[in-house]
């Protein structure tokens, strides 16, 4: 029996539209596993550039506990670094059934995503190009200016 439906009368491929095209329908949901992989990339990303930059002499490390057990040398740095980030991605993946861990591995990817753009502004710096330092500043300037207005 051949049942013809409306979209192949004019040559379409018969798939209902709605089921087909999901744009605009929602945010794909990432599962616990990815974010949890995520945060341990973008932690090992995060100590790598850190050991450029400083190697570079272009910027230094925040954390002092962290530069202190830089001091020691590259590979221990990073070796704790993925430790204590590796332990962090493990426990919110398996407490990822609590709403506070949820809410956590949210604000933790949120950081490093900050991160990464001061490594950006930072690599940017490095290479010459003052644009995202000079747009850095401006946005750490804008909170007084917005109370200015108001004041």
């Amino acid at each position: 029996m051949n049942v013809r439906t409306p979209g192949h009368m004019f040559g379409g491929s018969g798939v209902n539209r709605a089921k087909f095209n999901n744009v605009g329908r929602g945010f794909i949901a990432v599962g616990t596993l990815s974010k949890s992989l995520l945060l341990f990339i973008l932690n090992w990303l995060d100590a790598e550039l850190t050991i450029l930059w400083i190697r570079l002499n272009v910027a230094s490390e925040g954390n002092r506990l962290m530069a202190r057990v830089l001091a020691h040398g590259d590979l221990p740095f990073l070796g704790v670094k993925l430790l204590v980030g590796g332990f962090a991605a493990y426990i919110l993946y398996r407490c990822a059934h609590l709403p506070l861990a949820r809410h956590g591995m949210r604000v933790v990817l949120a950081i490093y995503l900050g991160l990464m753009l001061i490594h950006g502004a930072t690599g940017c710096a490095a290479l010459g190009w003052d644009g995202p330092e000079l747009l850095l500043v401006y946005l750490g300037h804008l909170p007084n200016v917005v109370i200015g207005f108001f004041s």
